[in-house]
């Protein structure tokens, strides 16, 4: 699959346009074919984005065990295969084109079906880390 074009300027370098990011579907088949591992099978990378987003595989049988994610809600939708979402308030099946909003604070965890399961989320960018100066001397603890 090709992209429709490679920067987000417009043509004039002003105005971001839209773009097709990738074809999960293709993305999704070729990695059930080759069997490939647990793990993210696209991620995006675009400067200047306000999203983080991530296509995943989990193998067949395979899990994400429960955790909680204190800070951001998460938006999971099943593009291939099958599974069960695993809450504090017990587990529900996943099919392809279910879409699962995951708030921050709560509990969850995966765990794929026969098939594998391949999904894409989506939440707020993460600020990134950044260094500061150290605080004046006289707010340094001894």
């Amino acid at each position: 699959m090709t992209v429709e074009n490679d920067g987000s300027a417009g043509p004039d370098g002003d105005a971001p346009v839209p773009r097709v990011l990738c074809d999960t579907g293709a993305l999704t088949a070729g990695a059930a074919l080759d069997g490939a591992p647990a793990g993210a099978l696209w991620r995006l990378a675009e400067p200047g984005r306000q999203l983080d987003a991530n296509v995943v595989r989990i193998p067949p049988a395979g899990r994400v065990a429960p955790h909680t994610e204190p800070d951001l809600d998460v938006l999971l939708l099943v593009v291939a295969g099958d599974g069960t979402l695993l809450s504090a308030d017990g587990s529900r099946p996943l099919a392809e084109g279910s879409l699962v909003w995951l708030p921050h604070g709560a509990t969850r965890g995966l765990v794929a079906g026969a098939g594998g399961l391949s999904y894409l989320t989506v939440h707020p960018r993460r600020p990134g880390m950044r260094i500061q100066p150290p605080p004046p001397a006289d707010r340094r603890r001894p």
